[in-house]
């Protein structure tokens, strides 16, 4: 796959998302959400979690939060100056490559950086507070509008991946 040029479509009946992903940027985690796309584990999962203003949320087979897939990955932030950060949150005053800006895709985690698996949040507005402590890896290019319409048990009906040249 050309690194810089990998899509992920999510279908709903409410509409299509499309996420360029940062695979450069933030590879691990990338790679995670590719993978699992591509064995059908997000398909006819719902959003568990809508914020308005704030995030929508999916990815987990339980349907409530709670679960996830079987792997955990490391949290994985680039800083602008090329330091990238693993393992834990990104350093008081670092400016983290990939911002938490309005249609950001990040991995959700529980309280201690290492423990994301297939929860994922879209943000509905910009989230600075968010940056170098949750792993960016990606934004919405086409169906934001769909995003900001998404309520509690809204299904992702199909989740695919793309290589685009």
């Amino acid at each position: 796959m050309a690194d810089d040029n990998v899509y992920a479509t999510i279908e709903m009946s409410k509409g299509v998302i499309e996420l360029k992903l940062a695979m450069t940027e933030a590879p691990k985690t990338s790679q995670n959400f590719v993978g699992l796309a591509k064995s059908g584990f997000y398909d006819g999962l719902s959003f568990h979690r809508v914020e308005p203003g704030f995030v929508v949320q999916g990815g987990d087979p339980s349907g409530n939060g709670t679960g996830g897939s079987d792997e955990a990955i490391p949290l994985e932030i680039l800083c602008e100056d090329g330091t990238m950060v693993e393992g834990k949150e990104a350093p008081e005053g670092s400016i983290p490559a990939l911002r938490h800006k309005k249609g950001a895709i990040a991995m959700a985690r529980k309280a201690f950086p290492n423990s994301a698996t297939s929860q994922f949040y879209i943000t509905l507005s910009e989230t600075p507070f968010l940056d170098g402590k949750y792993a960016v890896f990606g934004y919405v290019t086409k169906g934001q509008d769909v995003v900001d319409d998404i309520r509690i048990g809204d299904i992702m009906d199909k989740v695919t991946i793309e290589a685009r040249f």
